[in-house]
């Protein structure tokens, strides 16, 4: 049965970050709320967490994940940017877009797409998921919490208590964060193409 959290949007309590940092430290897979929708997260090094995301949402060997981290500096230690991407990418975040990016041997093998050897990554604006990632120190592996049967992400916590209760550890419910997912700009051959429009404005890298 999954812990639920109620978390204040803006001012998030301390004492449950901390909470939820013990969680995804023991291998815990949680969903939380981000600056584009509810997301499935766990620790980097957790396969089993990606498993378990895997099958909550039937994903294929073809899907990128991804690294969604606290600044720039964290981003930059998990995938190679040239000149002209490093600005792009820096203008655009903290933000709500996903960039597909060539990862470096920071990133487990598990996580490269199969062909490409890149892996998605993503700085995000919402307060809560900023207290997180600064309380943990790390990457959240993480995935759109989108089920397999829904056109749209869930955006009620309580809902997502009520379905995936025996699926996650933890759901955290800092109120409705929307269903548009983020944008996806895959910079993995230099130039910029869009993948799937969403809640980032996409003109930026026409």
């Amino acid at each position: 049965m999954a812990r639920y959290f109620d978390v204040h949007p803006d001012n998030p309590q301390p004492r449950i970050i901390g909470q939820l940092v013990e969680i995804i430290r023991g291998d815990g897979l949680i969903a939380y709320p981000t600056d584009s929708c509810y997301a499935l997260g766990s620790r980097l090094g957790n396969k089993e967490g990606m498993d378990r995301i895997r099958e909550i949402r039937q994903l294929d060997s073809g899907h990128h994940f991804t690294l969604v981290c606290r600044d720039f500096a964290q981003l930059g230690q998990f995938v190679q940017l040239d000149n002209a991407v490093f600005r792009a990418v820096k203008a655009a975040t903290p933000g709500r877009y996903t960039f597909i990016l060539p990862a470096t041997k920071e990133v487990p093998r598990r996580l490269w797409h199969p062909r490409k050897k890149t892996v998605g990554v993503r700085i995000p604006a919402h307060p809560v998921t900023r207290a997180l990632l600064d309380a943990l120190g790390e990457p959240l592996l993480s995935s759109t919490l989108l089920l397999p049967d829904d056109e749209e992400p869930m955006t009620q916590g309580w809902e997502i208590k009520e379905r995936l209760d025996h699926a996650v550890d933890a759901v955290v419910d800092a109120g409705d964060c929307g269903t548009e997912p983020t944008t996806v700009v895959d910079f993995s051959d230099g130039e910029p193409e869009i993948v799937r429009v969403g809640a980032g404005d996409p003109a930026r890298f026409a």
